[in-house]
């Protein structure tokens, strides 16, 4: 069985929980996109962890954990991430952790160009994290990177690294806060020794991911593939250009993970009780003033890598309807229902409205940009319901959001978390 849990909207959907949960039926966890621009948090009997970079399935005893060739790796950030675990009794050995050798690393000056960047964009910056993610992704497809599998051979890394560097430095000069820097070249010692430092202790985890991941499905092994951030963040589906850099989408988890012969055969698709959105570019549901500070505080709606509040709205039907439709998910797992046990009321964005018309399918560009929400709203549940465990212990207004929800995007809804902890959910009926 090939399973994707993949994000049905802007991201920070609770993908990371999800994956969790259902790992233990799961021989390999599989990573096959994204760096470390995102995070997933996990809270389990060992406590609460956010995972920027490693699978969410490290935590299971007996798992294999695989970072695809679509991912783009911050080689000190993987460390660090690594160590952090570690110190809190999760170690991760080569047994069950294997990188991809087609993986590319994001390196230092990634990292410098996308601040460089962003800063150059002044008001019209794409709320990038500033982690490199789109530069080293550019650089692959101008065949202008170093992948994992590099630094297998030490013979030869030094003379691409010069090769690079003296390209690279030609972008990173025509930004002027950068000319009062020393010339790229000349870190050329520097950014060896950072390879060096951070990617020797990963030596015993790169391996041909492709070839492991092929012989797993001769097996019959079950993998489980998980995406980084949601459908509106895909490359080429999302609301470019805020989007990442990457395919988010379900359909590439076997070209990423590095099987691309074989098809998912069920997708389960992650959306919030109401919507979220870190970074900059339309988001037609936003809340302003007391009333968004008020469900950010209760959501705790900050990035999970970089601590930025999170924007928060209503629940968007037309955005959360073409998430799925481009995810193809079968069903649907519904998470933070708990967070709005606080609402008397609780709207529902059910349509935009575009240039006059009322639209109910999810526009692009100009149109986009220029929508406007149309709500209807719902009784509130006023009841704390983080205890519940069982579709009837639920308040009848919660079941009836519950399948509002599930007949406004036309997909069934099958988990619904009602907390943090790993137990905190509700398989429906």
């Amino acid at each position: 069985m090939l399973t994707a849990v993949v994000g049905v909207n802007w991201g920070d959907e609770g993908k990371g929980r999800m994956v969790d949960l259902l790992s233990g039926g799961y021989d390999i966890i599989c990573r096959y996109q994204g760096g470390n621009n995102a995070g997933h948090t996990v809270v389990n009997d060992r406590g609460k962890f956010v995972l920027n970079l490693l699978p969410s399935g490290v935590f299971r005893e007996g798992t294999i954990n695989v970072m695809g060739l679509g991912m783009v790796i911050d080689l000190e950030h993987l460390w660090g991430e690594m160590g952090d675990l570690a110190q809190k009794g999760v170690k991760i050995e080569p047994g069950n952790l294997k990188i991809s050798d087609r993986s590319f690393i994001c390196l230092p000056y990634h990292k410098m160009q996308d601040i460089l960047e962003e800063e150059r964009l002044g008001d019209k910056k794409y709320g990038s994290t500033r982690r490199g993610i789109a530069p080293v992704y550019g650089d692959k497809y101008m065949k202008k990177g170093l992948r994992m599998g590099d630094l297998l051979d030490p013979a030869s890394l030094e003379e691409k690294v010069g090769d690079l560097l003296s390209w690279k430095n030609l972008t990173l000069q025509s930004y002027d806060s950068y000319k009062e820097e020393k010339d790229l070249e000349a870190q050329k010692e520097e950014i060896l020794s950072w390879l060096g430092q951070y990617g020797e202790p990963l030596l015993p985890y790169i391996c041909d991911t492709r070839a492991y991941l092929a012989r797993a499905q001769e097996k019959k092994m079950n993998i489980l593939f998980e995406a980084q951030l949601g459908s509106l963040r895909d490359i080429d589906y999302g609301i470019y250009p805020y989007t990442s850099s990457s395919q988010t989408l379900a359909s590439f988890a076997p070209i990423g993970a590095g099987i691309p012969g074989a098809r998912v055969d069920h997708v389960i698709g992650v959306m919030k009780a109401y919507s979220s959105c870190v970074g900059e570019g339309p988001f037609v549901v936003e809340m302003e003033g007391p009333e968004a500070e008020l469900l950010r505080e209760q959501g705790a709606e900050y990035g999970a890598a970089t601590g930025r509040p999170r924007r928060v709205g209503a629940f968007d039907v037309p955005a959360s309807s073409y998430g799925i439709q481009v995810q193809g998910a079968h069903e649907i797992a519904l998470t933070k229902l708990d967070v709005l046990s606080y609402m008397d009321s609780i709207p529902v964005c059910v349509a935009y409205e575009v240039q006059g018309r009322e639209c109910r399918d999810f526009p692009t560009g100009e149109k986009l940009a220029k929508a406007r929400p149309v709500y209807e709203y719902l009784d509130g549940f006023k009841k704390d319901i983080s205890q519940c465990r069982y579709q009837s212990e639920l308040p009848k207004e919660a079941l009836q959001y519950i399948r509002y929800l599930e007949k406004a995007v036309s997909t069934k809804i099958k988990y619904v978390s009602v907390g943090a902890g790993r137990d905190s959910y509700i398989i429906m009926e």
